[in-house]
């Protein structure tokens, strides 16, 4: 509350309490407000008063305050019945002019006022005395809502003509501290509009810069958007003969037969020949230290090297004088470490050596093939499965083919039974040995 505010108004109660006359001693009207002509005799009762009833010097203050000058051309388009051309100080002018008698224009603002102000009317209402109305101009000009409250103190019945100046006199001074304080936000207002178009600068240029950086973001997201769809493309594509050659694949291997069992018989090829392999290299090894001692044998007994000694193969126990001329010779079962030495036994008398393992690695459907294809069959019995050995004895049976029973799986007990063969006593099928 500014202090010129607070004590003109003090000044006002005073005047209502003690002299009135001690209220402003010596003080001037106030500036742009007409000096007070007598006016209208005090009205007493409770009946407000109207616009035109107030004392000409205070219908400038009120009507430049309490009315937007906005809304006082509308008024007084409207009181003429055309557009005013007039500028607003002279619009102001014919205004408080014409509020000093009834007339159309004085109508409308009373109207107007009495419409806009409704509630601090209602507020000043309970005031049943000058003090009452004097201290609730005071709170609102403390509030500096005054352009209501100044209508509503000055029309109410209990406002005499004391307290009217002493609220035209804070009015005036309302309206220079305000005068100075928008001033004051015109000064802040253009500091800061300066500010704000140094930053509306700024703004542009990282609104620029933002610009540019999206565009070149958004380039790249396409450009890894496209790459990506090729990628996928090339995947789908990948995919698609990955499972097109799969069921190729199935469908070739549902084509040929035996497949599994073919498979098989590669794979025990494969460690066949490797087997093969080691055992030629571990008989050239044998040979050449045979061949050796047959020299050194020789050297020692004075002998000529044509009478050196037979292979090592070819002494044995029970020479074998069996002559197969080239026939099939099917070996069933037996030890894997001695097929070897099978195989030279057969091939040294002349026969062709085939080998079946009865079951264990070798396929069991692959046997009946082979003992069809032998023209002699030796039945490892001590070294064959059960299933083996009886479908070996049961083919051998019924085809009437001769088949020769080891219980040993060593080599001379295989030679000891061909050897048995080359005797005239051993037509037909050779006996089984329990």
């Amino acid at each position: 509350m500014p202090l010129a505010h607070a004590v003109s108004a003090q000044a006002a109660i005073k005047i209502i309490a003690n002299e009135p006359s001690l209220a402003y001693p010596n003080s001037a009207p106030a500036q742009g407000c007409q000096s007070p002509h007598p006016g209208p005799s005090e009205l007493t009762g409770s009946r407000r008063r109207r616009l035109w009833d107030l004392d000409a010097h205070c219908h400038c203050p009120l009507i430049g305050v309490s009315l937007p000058i906005d809304v006082l051309r509308r008024l007084v388009n409207k009181a003429l019945g055309g557009s005013a051309v007039a500028n607003d100080y002279e619009v102001h002018a014919g205004a408080v002019s014409e509020a000093a008698r009834r007339c159309k224009l004085s109508e409308l603002m009373q109207a107007e006022l009495e419409v806009r102000y409704a509630r601090e009317i209602q507020a000043f209402r309970p005031a049943k005395n000058t003090l009452a109305v004097a201290e609730l101009w005071v709170r609102y000009l403390k509030a500096g809502d005054v352009a209501g409250a100044f209508w509503a103190a000055l029309t109410h019945p209990r406002c005499d003509a004391a307290l009217r100046d002493a609220m035209c006199k804070d009015l005036h001074m309302f309206q220079h501290q305000a005068g100075a304080g928008v001033r004051l936000e015109m000064t802040r207002f253009h500091a800061v509009a300066d500010e704000n178009a140094v930053l509306i600068r700024e703004l542009g240029k990282v609104q620029e810069r933002m610009t540019r950086v999206m565009v070149e973001k958004k380039a790249e997201l396409d450009r890894l958007q496209t790459a990506l769809l090729q990628v996928r493309a090339e995947v789908v594509a990948k995919d698609s003969r990955i499972a097109f050659m799969a069921q190729d694949l199935e469908q070739l291997r549902g084509s040929v037969s035996q497949w599994d069992e073919k498979v098989h018989l590669q794979k025990k090829l494969e460690r066949m020949t490797v087997r093969q392999r080691e055992l030629e290299q571990h008989n050239t090894e044998l040979r050449r230290r045979l061949q050796s001692a047959e020299r050194s044998l020789a050297e020692r007994h004075a002998l000529p090297e044509r009478a050196v000694l037979p292979r090592v193969a070819a002494v044995q126990e029970h020479p074998v004088h069996l002559a197969l001329g080239q026939k099939t010779v099917l070996c069933v079962g037996g030890r894997s470490g001695n097929i070897a030495n099978y195989r030279d036994v057969v091939e040294r008398v002349g026969g062709r050596f085939a080998h079946h393992d009865g079951g264990l690695e070798d396929n069991a459907s692959v046997l009946d093939a082979s003992l069809a294809a032998a023209d002699l069959v030796i039945c490892q019995t001590g070294c064959i499965s059960h299933n083996a050995y009886w479908r070996v004895k049961d083919f051998c049976k019924r085809t009437g083919k001769q088949c020769v029973y080891v219980e040993s799986a060593s080599v001379s007990s295989l030679e000891r039974k061909l050897q048995a063969l080359s005797t005239p006593a051993a037509p037909g099928v050779f006996p089984e040995e329990s």
